[in-house]
């Protein structure tokens, strides 16, 4: 990393976050050096990469399954709940992608790129410049740059449906107001999941449906009707709710958008 003064404040957060945050879940920090115009960090090695390369090959058709993936969910939404709820002052990631979760070789995700993260309640918690990734920024950061932790929120919405899916969920996200206006959707949620697998069955069905209506619920645009991280990790650890009330190959996304706790 060549410095500047953004690689600087950068490499600031890159140190302090995981250094402060201490979770199974989040990315191990080992040591850190500047030399010259460089600066150098340096972190566990973790095998498999990131998720993005995994859900994105072969293998993620192959090892990445249903079971899986809801490991993986589950695992990024502790971290994130540790870092807003457990850590003082709370510390907002903000740039959540399948690009910044890293895998374990069994599957166990680490949540990494601390570079844009944010201690909340700090002099400059009002940002002046767009960060994050395109495509999994939280939508009120089109007209306002405060920081909250539903911004991680939105975006662990975001990423989840991105597991679960296949593929960047843009599409479905920019159809959701109509889709819950409408009693008569036909979008079903066995074709919007990830084609290369089989449909899940039984009890990891019910799961899956639970963990899709929950994160629809992420990524509502109304960052205060989003739920908290820490409402996310209990409800999908305990999954007290139950989804299927019908059969799997007959619910629609409609029926999932109306999620109350």
């Amino acid at each position: 990393m060549e410095t500047s003064e953004v690689n600087k404040k950068s490499f600031e957060n890159e140190i302090q976050a995981p250094t402060e945050a201490r979770h199974q879940n989040i990315v191990k920090l080992h040591g850190f050096c500047t030399s010259g115009d460089y600066m150098y960090l340096v972190y566990e090695y973790l095998e498999r990469g990131s998720l993005g390369k995994t859900l994105y090959s072969e293998e993620g058709k192959k090892k990445l399954d249903w079971g899986m993936r809801v490991k993986v969910v589950r695992g990024v939404a502790h971290a994130l709940a540790y870092l807003h709820h457990d850590c003082n002052p709370a510390i907002v990631h903000w740039d959540i992608t399948v690009n910044n979760i890293l895998l374990e070789s069994e599957f166990e995700p680490q949540l990494s790129d601390f570079g844009t993260a944010k201690l909340l309640g700090s002099a400059s918690t009002n940002w002046t410049s767009v960060a994050g990734s395109y495509g999994y920024m939280a939508p009120e950061l089109a007209y306002t740059m405060r920081v909250t932790e539903k911004c991680d929120v939105y975006s662990f919405g975001v990423v989840t449906l991105e597991v679960m899916m296949g593929k960047h969920p843009g599409d479905l996200l920019t159809s959701l107001p109509a889709i819950s206006a409408s009693k008569k959707d036909d979008l079903l949620l066995q074709d919007i999941l990830d084609q290369r697998l089989d449909p899940p069955t039984g009890e990891l069905a019910e799961e899956i449906v639970f963990v899709v209506k929950i994160m629809l619920a992420c990524t509502r645009a109304n960052p205060e009707s989003r739920l908290s991280m820490r409402s996310v990790a209990q409800e999908i650890s305990a999954h007290t709710q139950a989804c299927l009330s019908e059969l799997f190959r007959q619910i629609t996304v409609s029926k999932l958008t109306d999620y109350k706790k």
